[in-house]
């Protein structure tokens, strides 16, 4: 798979592959063409079936990223025009997030700022390090966050606290963050990437048809249960009871051992 020098893609030998903003000069500020390169990775990954599961990270431990790179600002948002161009990218790059068939956490060092909370918002988990501080300050820039990002930051802090967040576009804390239900875990930054990889490699050891059909069911109760949600989720329970993995699973209990689930 190739990637830019600014986006790396990171495998080993296991069930995970690490997707890192790699510009720690710049706090992992993303560009105009990390963006747009979010969604080709993704789709590379969603269809390699050794894949279960995607960590986001920044570079080293300062940012997990910083937001956009606002240096681009006088050229690639210079006008209504150009600033529409690349709104659609951003939102083309949090949709593919937010859409990935794969299980996804942010694992956040330092600051997570901007467009790096809504990257954040669209990923399925956040898990962060003591520290760690969190913020979208649109209203320092005059401009107005995206309608879906806002829309998970009310999911998933609530009203009251989104409203503070975006008035104020202050810094908010890791222990407040926690407490506002806006990262799911808090740990010393020396724990928090072995804590991040177990826990995915405990979800990769799942039925992968199981795992994702989870995540589309409560993607579709948030969303909306809609007829046309309820006919693929239908579907998708029908594949999951035809499996092998289903027979697999079933064996593995009656005779007492750890099932080897294959996602077919």
């Amino acid at each position: 798979m190739s990637e830019s020098a600014d986006i790396l893609v990171q495998r080993d030998d296991g069930p995970i592959a690490t997707l890192v903003f790699n510009r720690p000069k710049v706090r992992n500020a993303i560009s105009l063409a990390m963006w747009i390169e979010i969604p080709e990775l993704l789709d590379r990954l969603s269809k390699d079936e050794s894949v279960r599961a995607i960590v986001f990270r920044g570079a080293g431990t300062e940012a997990f990223a910083s937001g956009a790179d606002i240096s681009e600002f006088k050229e690639q948002r210079k006008d209504t025009a150009s600033a529409l161009r690349y709104n659609q990218h951003t939102t083309a790059a949090y949709q593919s997030i937010r859409q990935c068939s794969l299980p996804t956490v942010a694992m956040i060092h330092g600051f997570c700022m901007g467009g790096a909370m809504a990257v954040a918002m669209a990923c399925d988990l956040r898990f962060a390090a003591e520290g760690a501080k969190f913020g979208i300050p649109a209203a320092r820039l005059g401009i107005i966050y995206g309608a879906d990002a806002v829309g998970q930051l009310v999911d998933l802090v609530g009203p009251a606290y989104a409203k503070d967040i975006l008035y104020s576009g202050r810094a908010v804390s890791d222990r407040e963050a926690l407490a506002m239900g806006f990262v799911q875990r808090l740990l010393p930054a020396a724990e928090l990437e072995r804590s991040t990889y177990d826990y995915l490699n405990s979800v990769a050891d799942n039925a992968p048809l199981s795992v994702r059909g989870a995540k589309l069911m409560v993607e579709a109760s948030v969303s909306g249960m809609t007829d046309d949600h309820r006919q693929r989720l239908r579907e998708l329970q029908l594949t999951a009871m035809e499996s092998q993995d289903y027979k697999e699973g079933t064996r593995a209990f009656l005779e007492k051992r750890p099932p080897r689930f294959q996602g077919r």
